[in-house]
């Protein structure tokens, strides 16, 4: 282990650059290459002795401090509301007996409907205490949906024996399109007219009588939970996550970066439970680690910042962990807001990102925010990972513990090496290495679905994970790997050509920033690259000089607008090496992805795939030309 030197994004400037003192593990590797061209990884350090279950960590904070806060909510007065370790630990003894009077089992698992919540908490850490999985599921299926049908897909496949909704009548139509009438309903407030509905106040009371006996007997292989995929890739899958799975994961997590245990963390988040990231990864190291969760009800919307930089006001996280879309609109909070700088960095060591690329100009901005109100910067740490390995598998904690001669590693794309007890194989797939892992922490298989079980693991059993990675430096693999796309995004054109979509995505946001919000490369079998671009409406709005709440297309149509997309094509276009990296035309789309198309998933991060299928006219308009504003390169001047 390392205490952190002072790395920097150039060499040259690193003797300038200091980063606040942060224990992180450097993760030495030990990597061969076989006959047959497959990288094989691990990390050099062995992983430490892990817990049975996770609630062993509760059992334990509540013992040695039974008060200290796990979980705090604002209430409808705007007051924090919390529960300690004693009173969850209480409350999940109530609310596992309740569940196992019910008969609930693998087979009929809970479905939490609502979102993050002390009450979702409540019941998801009964189910675990009982032995009884439970399902958090995407409240926009529920919400957002009209149809229903990913809701429907998700019954269908764990079939639950208990649904809970904490304000039931807001989903009052989600359950009656998907829910049988012969499962319970629970909820915390609030009665649906055409079904019983039971408190979960009614849990709550139950007395305990053999659920601590029936706790005590469950193996590491309980399954704990099932968690849908995003559906970036396909169709959402249900995900078997185990005790063994949580506890490996969040052990490994703690050696990559043992300042969690130095101090109980302490985290404000909005990351959905739904997904591993928020879920299983956010929550869990508060809870391995002693620490303390706030649950934050904004997230990086411009209806919903607000009540983040609230919180943030007021609750001075250890670590923040964020998607780039939520670190690009804090740091820009940052940048005016000194009551928020100062409760925000009062104790801040860390920040991480997750679900998709930081652009270098979004870093270096949150890098100069930093360094100007700390007077060194806070390091950044990125990592791979997905649902099916509970979430973490690489981190870049090894560049930043190099020191000075890591600058070219601090920087987006970098995933860095495997943590302990994660076994790596990189496998030539084209031109491409194809991340595979195994380990604890990796899932035995998808609920209820042998097939894609049997398609998604090797005949070493390593999961395949569709990601791509390549070395940061050929020459020196030591320093770890680079995020390369995904295999399934990347398309060959009219020519034959392959175009490899993850790097030049990336160039793109990069060149763009800070106007360009995401984009979309097309497209299979054309004779030349193009660009579906999402913008970001709101510095775009500001470049025209225009007022917040300005139509998209009012934005778009502007001079000044139009003039920094017409430069970032010719930019782009003088950039190409060949047919597979120059961008021939673009299109800047006034309609954002949509959810309930599946076009962007929870965590915000776009789906290639159904973006195409969906806008099939659109890009069809792009390359005949019957779109209106498309962008295509001058002529060098």
């Amino acid at each position: 282990m390392t205490r952190a030197a002072s790395p920097s994004h150039s060499p040259s400037s690193a003797d300038a650059v200091r980063y606040r003192p942060v224990t992180v593990n450097p993760l030495p590797v030990d990597l061969r290459q076989d006959a047959n061209g497959v990288w094989h990884l691990r990390c050099a350090e062995e992983l430490g002795p892990y817990p049975r279950h996770l609630l062993e960590r509760l059992e334990a904070v509540a013992a040695a401090h039974p008060d200290r806060t796990l979980v705090a909510q604002r209430g409808a007065d705007g007051a924090w509301r919390r529960l300690s370790y004693a009173q969850m630990l209480a409350d999940a003894r109530a609310i596992g007996q309740a569940l196992l009077d019910r008969g609930l089992s693998p087979e009929r698992p809970v479905a939490i409907l609502s979102g993050s919540s002390l009450d979702h908490l409540r019941l998801a850490t009964g189910a675990l205490y009982a032995g009884v999985p439970y399902c958090p599921v995407s409240v926009g299926y529920s919400l957002l949906s009209r149809d229903h049908q990913k809701l429907r897909l998700v019954m269908e496949t764990v079939t639950p024996g208990l649904v809970f909704a904490a304000d039931v009548p807001a989903f009052a139509a989600a359950i009656a399109a998907t829910v049988p009438d012969d499962v319970e309903v629970v909820a915390s407030t609030g009665t649906l007219a055409d079904r019983t509905v039971t408190p979960l106040a009614n849990l709550l009371s139950t007395v305990p009588t053999t659920v601590d006996a029936v706790y005590r007997g469950l193996p590491p292989e309980t399954i704990a939970k099932f968690l849908f995929t995003s559906g970036s890739a396909s169709t959402p899958k249900a995900v078997t996550t185990t005790q063994r799975m949580l506890c490996a994961n969040q052990q490994m997590l703690l050696q990559s970066f043992p300042v969690f245990g130095e101090e109980p963390p302490v985290i404000v988040d909005w990351l959905p439970w739904n997904h591993t990231y928020g879920g299983s990864h956010n929550v869990g190291i508060a809870l391995y680690n002693g620490g303390s969760y706030y649950i934050d009800d904004g997230k990086p919307t411009p209806q919903h910042l607000d009540e983040t930089l609230r919180n943030l006001r007021e609750i001075s996280p250890t670590v923040h962990f964020n998607v780039p879309k939520g670190w690009e609109d804090l740091t820009a909070a940052l940048e005016t807001d000194a009551d928020l700088r100062q409760s925000f960095y009062a104790r801040m060591r860390m920040f991480f990102f997750g679900g998709a690329g930081l652009s270098q100009a979004a870093w270096d901005r949150l890098d100069r925010v930093t360094e100007a109100h700390c007077g060194a910067r806070i390091p950044v740490f990125a990592g791979l990972g997905m649902t099916e390995t509970s979430p973490s598998c690489l981190f870049t904690t090894g560049g930043f513990s190099l020191g000075t001669s890591a600058g070219a590693l601090l920087q987006a794309g970098y995933v860095g090496l495997p943590a302990p007890g994660c076994r790596v194989k990189l496998v030539p797939v084209g031109d491409k290495l194809e991340a595979r892992f195994a380990g604890p922490h990796v899932m035995p298989g998808y609920w209820r679905a042998a097939k894609q079980t049997a398609a998604a693991f090797d005949a070493d059993g390593y999961y395949c994970t569709g990601d791509g990675l390549r070395w940061l430096d050929p020459a020196r693999p030591d320093l770890g790997l680079v995020f390369d796309g995904r295999l399934t995004e990347d398309f060959k054109l009219s020519s034959g050509t392959f175009v490899n979509v993850g790097p030049l995505r990336a160039k793109v946001i990069t060149e763009g920033a800070p106007y360009v919000q995401d984009v979309v490369i097309t497209a299979p079998e054309r004779d030349d690259l193009g660009l579906l671009i999402f913008p970001n409406l709101e510095a775009c709005g500001a470049l025209a000089g225009l007022p917040a709440g300005t139509a998209a297309a009012e934005i778009l149509t502007t001079e000044p607008v139009r003039r920094q997309f017409q430069a970032l094509v010719d930019r782009l276009a003088a950039s190409g090496t060949g047919s597979a990296t120059r961008v021939a035309r673009a299109l800047v789309l006034a309609e954002p992805p949509s959810l309930d198309k599946g076009e962007v998933t929870d965590k915000r991060s776009i789906n290639q795939r159904v973006v195409l299928t969906q806008r099939a006219a659109v890009v069809e308009a792009l390359y005949d030309g019957s779109a209106p504003g498309v962008y295509r390169p001058r002529p060098p001047s």
